[in-house]
């Protein structure tokens, strides 16, 4: 299976865990490429110009994990604003996973997914699975679990 994960990385936090879910992917004999949603210049919270300096093509992947973080009790902006503009997710399986720094369940995690998960959807995607990963001292058994879980998936 030719899988894409897909992520944007302000802190390498998420791309840390992107890198992880690529090499456990590819030990189960998947083609996994690992891209990066890239903005021009700063990007500000509230900030409603944002251009993009690299924006991946989701087309040649039988499946997709998309990873972001949260940011302001949200998704962040440039990983909305990305998945907004893909044309068709049309017949393939999407994990989402989110990073965020504050434990508590009312700090974005569930809307960041809820949002990508929407997203994801109308432009014709299947949810195959989600996760949110706390960065604090359980991380690493929290980032097992998820490599465990998405693993399984595909």
């Amino acid at each position: 299976m030719k899988i894409g994960i897909v992520v944007y990385s302000q802190t390498e936090h998420t791309y840390s865990v992107a890198q992880k879910l690529q090499k456990r992917l590819q030990e189960k004999g998947n083609e996994v490429e690992l891209e990066r949603v890239v903005m021009k210049g700063e990007v500000h919270p509230g900030s409603k110009d944002m251009e993009f300096e690299i924006v991946p093509d989701v087309e040649k992947y039988d499946a997709l994990v998309f990873g972001s973080p949260v940011q302001a009790f949200s998704l962040a902006r440039p990983m909305k604003a990305y998945l907004e503009q893909i044309q068709s997710l049309q017949g393939k399986k999407i994990s989402l996973f989110v990073t965020k720094g504050v434990r508590f369940n009312w700090t974005g995690g569930n809307q960041a997914i809820s949002k990508m998960k929407e997203i994801s959807q109308s432009k014709g995607g299947s949810i195959v699975g989600t996760d949110i990963i706390i960065w604090n001292k359980n991380r690493d058994e929290k980032i097992d679990a998820l490599l465990a879980r998405f693993s399984a998936i595909f």
